[in-house]
């Protein structure tokens, strides 16, 4: 069976402050009709049959990247965020001896990264070694052009097309497509060509799954069971059902029935793909009082012990679509009371890993690999939680567990791996210095209007920065205890961070400019994605974090600028934006805001917003922005525990670097770490890298 919401992809929730998390989800592709799996089990027979002779050529391969390699080994370890002028301020305090130790012994530098610098932009470009205008990943989001709605810009679900209906039932005859769009090709499938073995762990963008001699787990864009990425549920006992927040973001709020001991509620799955009206499919639960203010959850004929305040162990639940024919999940519970009235929050309803009915690692099997080895764990490509934070339905401490928690599944994972290739390419990216530096940057930045007024709550969390960093030099100590002496390290961040204080809200000054305009001549927009949008009368608008779209005839749906003015158009955008001013503050919001030729070269580069806009430490696009909405004024404070942010200027917020080697790393920049790594291990970089090695001279390999 086969199922993607909606057409390409369902507008249906994002999960969290950033735009993936509030653009819309990825859908869900469950298992493969018939046919599929017919042709998946002929495929594994032939490779089956053709294994010895793959093997012996990759051996041979192998043996001709060994002869030039100058490592053994490539290991790269991922901090996503960090952020160089703590990591300096830090360093200078003895807090990170680890990362002093790389330092002294080998390299430090600042990491140039994308424009914009944001995650999944700029993980493509480490993947790929080159810009986005190779490799397509612009944003979070892309808009479909057809009707300006967002789409998720690296993955596009969706459904079989054949079906056979009995009754209310849709039985699939043909597999749903799940399809990557990141173009180009990752680095370490160029070292599967040679022979070379690689790990690669929940490096962002890598859904679907990489087919390459080696080891994946796939991390950004996973989506939950529900097919968004990552809506959480709030059970209550007062309240009203529903969203727990405007639009289609953040969790649902699910009121439960009290009766005797105990509340009753029913936890929702996955819309049913195989019914024709997507009846959604759930499970039912009962928590009763226990002693001392715990209770027990009853869920899927499992009894599971709820404490306030912590965290359950990964349930396991299985949520029935037709006879015979059900899918599995994995969630944890946090109760928060049980007393009147009855408060508990449940994660995402992550994809089992042990059993994923989508593929989320390569091969599909490693998954299942790593949860028997190491338990169950988060699937979900955004999986710490920000938005439960940001709704108050979890508080800081909460949330730090929840993070804290999958960072050590990560380590796990990390450590295995290093265990078992001992020869080759690893690399795991952690999310953790990102996800908590967005909601902790409040604590850090004196000035930040969402500072919190509560003294003790401030006294609390002015440190977890720093806790942050130690814990991350902590890892980088242990990673270098594990490895040998002919293996190269790198420790990278894709981007730095700063404060998210002010927004500036593009859609607002297109409309004050003239460049767009609204429906009944509003001043405002009432409805997200752009539904309040007069096309008629509208130059330019912008959706995402990165930039503003030219309403272009023959591109946009309802476009009314030639494309032979587009071009002076998306200057003329970027003039007058570069170096806007916020009066409230008498501050410079954007730095500087670009026509994509000017920061972009390749193929994909007309898929990339026609304005790209940098802004100065402190301003970010505003939230309305982000949706597709248009609000009262051009800035306005920004009052969410999303406090800190990256999408600002690439000058402004560049990665780190640390290696145990000597490096050329004057000028690196993100695209460099592909080919460097290619030319450790012998393998020559292909054509359509823009990186260069950082080896210096006298080190290079014989190729």
């Amino acid at each position: 069976m086969a199922w993607a919401q909606g057409g390409d992809v369902e507008a249906s929730h994002g999960g969290c402050p950033e735009l993936a998390y509030i653009g819309p989800g990825a859908g869900l592709a469950l298992a493969g009709s018939f046919l599929a799996i017919l042709a998946a089990m002929l495929s594994a027979m032939l490779a089956l049959l053709f294994w010895p002779f793959r093997w012996a050529w990759r051996a041979i391969r192998g043996r001709r990247a060994r002869r030039r390699a100058l490592v053994r080994r490539v290991v790269v370890l991922g901090l996503d965020g960090l952020e160089p002028s703590l990591v300096d301020q830090f360093l200078a305090e003895g807090l990170m001896p680890n990362l002093d130790r790389l330092r002294q012994s080998g390299s430090y530098a600042r990491l140039g990264t994308t424009w914009p610098p944001l995650s999944p932009v700029a993980w493509s470009s480490f993947s790929t070694g080159t810009n986005p205008g190779k490799h397509n990943v612009f944003d979070f989001i892309a808009r479909n052009t057809a009707d300006y709605r967002p789409m998720i810009s690296s993955v596009r679900i969706r459904p079989g097309k054949r079906q056979l209906r009995i009754g209310r039932y849709r039985i699939p005859l043909s597999g749903s497509e799940i399809r990557g769009l990141r173009k180009s090709r990752p680095f370490w499938c160029a070292l599967g060509d040679a022979g070379i073995f690689s790990a690669v762990l929940r490096v962002p963008i890598t859904f679907p799954p990489d087919h390459f001699h080696g080891v994946q787990l796939s991390a950004m864009c996973v989506p939950d069971l529900r097919g968004s990425q990552g809506m959480f549920c709030h059970f209550v006992e007062n309240g009203h059902a529903g969203a727990t927040s405007e639009g289609d973001v953040g969790g649902e709020r699910i009121v439960v029935q009290r009766n005797g001991k105990g509340v009753r509620a029913r936890l929702p799955g996955p819309p049913n793909p195989l019914r024709s009206d997507h009846q959604m499919a759930d499970v039912p639960l009962k928590v009763v009082a226990g002693k001392n203010g715990a209770a027990v959850l009853h869920v899927d004929g499992q009894r599971v012990d709820l404490r306030p305040g912590e965290y359950t162990d990964w349930v396991g639940l299985t949520f029935p679509l037709a006879p015979m024919v059900k899918v599995r999940g994995i969630c944890r519970f946090y109760l928060k009371r049980f007393e009147p009235p009855f408060e508990m929050y449940c994660t995402p309803v992550n994809i089992d890993p042990e059993k994923p009915v989508m593929p989320i690692s390569h091969p599909a099997v490693f998954s299942t690999y790593l949860a028997r080895q190491h338990g169950p764990f988060a699937t979900l490509g955004l999986a710490e939680d920000t938005w439960s934070l940001s709704e108050s339905v979890l508080d800081e401490d909460a949330f730090l567990q929840q993070a804290y928690d999958i960072d050590e599944e990560r380590q796990r994972m990390f450590f295995d791996m290093l265990g078992r290739v001992p020869r080759g390419f690893v690399s795991c990216v952690f999310d953790a210095p990102d996800r908590i530096q967005h909601m902790f940057w409040r604590f850090h930045d004196k000035e930040h209007p969402a500072r919190p007024a509560d003294e003790a709550l401030q006294a609390a969390h002015q440190h977890r920065l720093r806790d942050l960093y130690e814990r991350m030099d902590a890892l980088v100590g242990r990673t270098i205890d594990a490895l040998d002496e002919d293996t190269t390290l790198f420790v990278m961040s894709d981007h730095g961070f700063k404060s998210f204080r002010r927004c500036v809200d593009l859609n607002a000054w297109l409309l004050e400019q003239g460049y767009l305009a609204l429906k009944d001549d509003r001043s405002t927009s009432r409805h997200e994605y752009l539904a309040d949008v007069d096309w008629s009368r509208t130059r330019a608008y912008a959706i995402g974090l990165a930039g503003i779209y030219v309403n272009q005839q023959g591109r946009e749906a309802e476009g009314i600028v030639s494309p032979r003015e587009a071009e002076a158009l998306a200057k003329d955008i970027a003039d007058r934006l570069t170096g806007l001013r916020d009066p409230q503050h008498d501050q410079v919001a954007i730095h500087q805001a670009v026509a994509r030729a000017a920061v972009y070269k390749g193929p994909y580069t007309e898929q990339a917003p026609d304005v790209i806009v940098g802004y100065r430490e402190g301003y970010r696009v505003s939230w309305d922005t982000a949706i597709g909405k248009c609000g009262a004024g051009v800035f306005s404070d920004n009052t969410k525990a999303w406090s800190g942010d990256h999408c600002i200027h690439p000058e402004l917020v560049p990665g780190v670097l640390f290696c145990n080697r000597k490096l050329d790393a004057a000028t690196a920049n993100i695209i460099d770490i592909a080919p460097t790594a290619l030319e450790l291990l012998g393998v020559t970089k292909p054509a359509y890298m823009d990186g260069k090695s950082l080896l210096c001279a006298g080190e290079t390999s014989s190729n």
